[in-house]
């Protein structure tokens, strides 16, 4: 563990004043500032960047530490006060990646080159960040290549990699991975543009051995609208844990009646304040209703998703009645007293949140949201989907269910029984469908390499 005082400036008589509401040292020698040394926000304080000044006082570098205590960036300055030089280390201090910022012919300030130092002494120049990616995703498909079957790539952000694994030197199994809806308005998954993530992928999805869905609804989706060439496979983003599963069940008169759960990111698209309005609604008829809410609070857009949630709270006078919680880390002991598990989100790409609700015997109450909540609920079976935006007919169904015990119960079992369609032994069936659609033979005719290394007569 790297601390300020295991640092070395290259000179002795140092002073240390700590600044703990900046959570930083400043270090100076005889008055003259050398350094300001900021550190992670624990007990230990760990050292995080430093930043380094001349004899002037002017910054001319900072460093960057990993949370293992090695330096992994230095920004060396320019006299103008931008960053010039960037240069990634290894563990063991060896400059790895270095890029480089200059002004060009327009006086523009911008990147203007990448290099990369290789483990065998080899010094690659690329022009931007898109070659050097390429490189890499070169090498690693060389390094694991065999001649029986290719190498896999599954992509997810795909926009971290999407033109990339399309360019690559040697064959391989690409796989474009769709983990949230493919349209803009997932209500209009035909006609809406495109997700921006997806954009460029699904333009070119012929050009990919296989597209991934977590729901068969957006599989189908996919297939209507872009009619890929490429396989489709269906596969659930998550998995019930066999510990799960074998937990024994918990009968709904255990649980807390009339208890509403909500375990998301506390954000505007989940539509938490329609969950309370509905709340509101049916609390006439449902007097112990009550909502917890489990998540982070999003900040974003000056708080919008926390004061929507304030305004419904005081709209329907239910400061007594909804309660948010911060993040917790054992959910499954928070789902095993509640009964319900409701969602309004604006669009999902599966919602692992109400798979573990169910896995634990709750059943859900969702709007008829693309894609995950309105497969993951069994209409009628495992809870009720609702029109999307039907706040009304959301509060209808927390006032039929919380009347009505047996039926409470009869979800609740089924809501276990269902469960099974995310088991790991039902979720690896369709990994093991996609790993033998790629175990295929290997066409690749490689480069020229032999006769025109060395051509000097002998």
């Amino acid at each position: 563990m790297l601390q300020v005082e295991d640092l070395d400036f290259g000179v002795d008589n140092l002073s240390y004043a700590k600044e703990p509401q900046s959570n930083r040292y400043i270090v100076t020698r005889n008055k003259q500032f050398i350094a300001r040394v900021n550190y992670f926000d624990d007990d230990a304080e760990r050292v995080n960047s430093v930043e380094l000044f001349d004899g002037f006082g002017n910054l001319y570098r900072v460093d960057f530490y990993d949370f293992r205590g090695f330096k992994s960036l230095s920004q060396w300055y320019t006299p103008d006060n931008k960053i010039g030089t960037e240069i990634w280390s290894d563990v063991d201090g060896r400059p790895v990646i270095e890029t480089y910022n200059r002004y060009d012919g327009n006086k523009k300030f911008g990147k203007t080159g990448w290099r990369l130092n290789a483990d065998n002494g080899a010094v690659y120049m690329f022009s931007n960040i898109d070659d050097l990616t390429l490189h890499f995703y070169d090498e690693l498909n060389a390094k694991y290549w065999s001649d029986e079957k290719e190498n896999i790539f599954i992509v997810d952000r795909t926009h971290l990699a999407d033109w990339h694994l399309l360019h690559l030197k040697r064959p391989a199994y690409k796989v474009m991975h769709l983990h949230n809806s493919h349209a803009g308005d997932a209500q209009d998954p035909m006609h809406s543009v495109m997700n921006n993530f997806y954009e460029y992928p699904l333009t070119h999805a012929n050009d990919y051995n296989a597209i991934i869905s977590a729901t068969k609804k957006q599989s189908a989706d996919v297939r209507r609208r872009f009619k890929p060439k490429s396989r489709l496979f269906t596969i659930p983003v998550g998995v019930v844990p066999d510990a799960v599963f074998k937990q024994p069940q918990v009968p709904m008169s255990d649980r807390t009646p009339g208890k509403v759960l909500v375990t998301a990111r506390i954000d505007p698209e989940k539509g938490i304040d329609r969950i309370i309005e509905a709340i509101g609604i049916a609390q006439k008829d449902v007097p112990n209703i009550s909502l917890y809410v489990y998540g982070y609070i999003d900040h974003r857009n000056n708080d919008e998703a926390i004061t929507k949630i304030n305004k419904a709270i005081k709209k329907y006078h239910l400061e007594n009645k909804v309660n948010i919680k911060e993040y917790v880390a054992d959910v499954g002991a928070v789902q095993r007293k509640a009964q319900i598990y409701a969602l309004a989100s604006v669009m999902e790409g599966f919602n692992l949140s109400l798979m573990e609700a169910t896995s634990n015997g709750m059943f859900g109450v969702t709007y008829d949201v693309n894609y995950g909540p309105n497969e993951l609920v069994v209409d009628g079976e495992n809870g009720y989907i609702v029109p999307f935006n039907d706040t009304e007919m959301m509060a209808k169904k927390f006032v039929e269910l919380f009347n009505n015990p047996d039926l409470l119960q009869e979800m609740s079992t089924k809501s276990y029984e269902l469960s099974e369609r995310y088991f790991e032994k039902n979720v690896w069936k369709a990994w093991k469908r996609l790993l033998t659609d790629a175990n295929k033979p290997v066409e690749y005719v490689p480069e020229i390499t032999h006769g025109i290394g060395d051509q000097r007569k002998k």
